[in-house]
């Protein structure tokens, strides 16, 4: 009996302190969820009580690992190189190409010279260029026009440069034979140079009232449009003379086939070798590749242009002498491979070559 008392006086008193110590959990939980700061400053609280019924460490122990000087950043960097590439002053590689340059400039610096120090330089003879006198005197003589067709491109292309070149030294001489020439273009920048060159050469012929700027006309930027228009205009007309001298493609063949149908003189020159064919197989006279090129210095007789012309044949030539050698040391080389000699001849060539 005195047993059940005691439990019943027991739980009565836990009973109390459960309701007592309920306001103060409500108040605490309250406050957490109100404030957290006050959260916080319990939980570090709590880590210093914590920390000192901890067991105390070793005060000899170091706190915090010792930091390697030579691993630092900048003891790495500075124990690396620097990696940064050095170009060389001069690249071996390219040793052949420059000792080129240096021979072509030499030679054309040479020949200049001598061509201005009144040294005859000879040049072949160009049957095509030869024939331009006869061929204005031609259509002089027949009373018709004379076409010239500067190609098809524009200015940025050195064909329609050589060209207006050509047109210089036709116009010149028609107008000392008071010949009509006939010029059509299909780009409006290659009309206006056109009239320059004819004026020019008019005037240095002492024919400035003779030109006429009518005569120079833009037709159209279309390819096949452009040539329908001077076929038509070739049928119609019947010119006695046609120069074809710029860079042409397709309609190559239409002029040629046309003009030679018409019976009228035909000269040609173009660099263009997929057309070169049919100016051969339907032209009087044809201006092949780099004769194309050559016509100014060739017509003019400057000497700074015959001597440049003249420089770059040398290098021409001396690079056909060693491709001819190079060509001869190989085929020895694969009947003989035992030949030091001819190995050694051939990876110097290669070298010079650039090979």
């Amino acid at each position: 009996m005195a047993m059940c008392c005691t439990r019943a006086f027991a739980f009565e008193i836990s009973g109390a302190i459960s309701e007592s110590v309920a306001p103060v959990t409500q108040i605490v939980t309250a406050q957490n969820a109100s404030a957290p700061e006050h959260v916080a400053t319990q939980n570090i609280l709590a880590k210093n009580v914590l920390a000192r019924n901890a067991p105390a460490q070793d005060t000899n122990a170091p706190l915090v690992e010792p930091v390697n000087a030579a691993a630092t950043p900048a003891a790495i960097s500075a124990a690396i190189p620097d990696a940064t590439p050095v170009r060389p002053l001069f690249n071996r590689e390219k040793t052949a190409l420059f000792l080129w340059i240096v021979f072509i400039g030499a030679a054309v610096t040479v020949s200049v010279w001598l061509a201005k120090s009144g040294r005859p330089i000879k040049i072949r003879r160009i049957a095509a260029l030869e024939a331009v006198d006869n061929a204005v005197g031609r259509a002089t003589e027949m009373g018709r026009s004379i076409l010239f067709v500067p190609g098809i491109q524009d200015m940025d292309n050195i064909q329609t440069v050589a060209g207006l070149t050509m047109l210089g030294r036709v116009a010149k001489t028609a107008a000392e034979y008071d010949a009509t020439i006939q010029v059509p273009t299909c780009r409006s920048l290659v009309m206006e140079a056109a009239r320059d060159t004819v004026r020019a050469s008019y005037l240095s012929a002492g024919r400035a009232d003779g030109f006429s700027a009518d005569r120079i006309t833009y037709i159209t930027d279309d390819q096949f449009g452009y040539v329908a228009n001077v076929v038509g205009s070739m049928v119609r007309e019947k010119p006695a003379t046609c120069f074809y001298m710029g860079c042409f493609y397709a309609e190559s063949l239409i002029f040629s086939e046309t003009g030679n149908a018409i019976g009228a003189i035909q000269i040609a020159g173009t660099a263009e070798s997929s057309q070169l064919p049919f100016f051969v197989a339907a032209c009087d006279y044809t201006l092949i590749g780099e004769e194309f090129f050559a016509a100014s210095a060739y017509l003019s007789g400057e000497p700074a242009q015959l001597g440049t012309l003249r420089g770059q044949d040398i290098g021409k030539f001396a690079v056909g002498v060693l491709i001819t050698l190079g060509v001869l040391a190989a085929t020895i080389l694969a009947v003989a491979p035992s030949s030091a000699v001819i190995s050694a001849l051939l990876y110097g060539l290669q070298k010079v070559l650039g090979g």
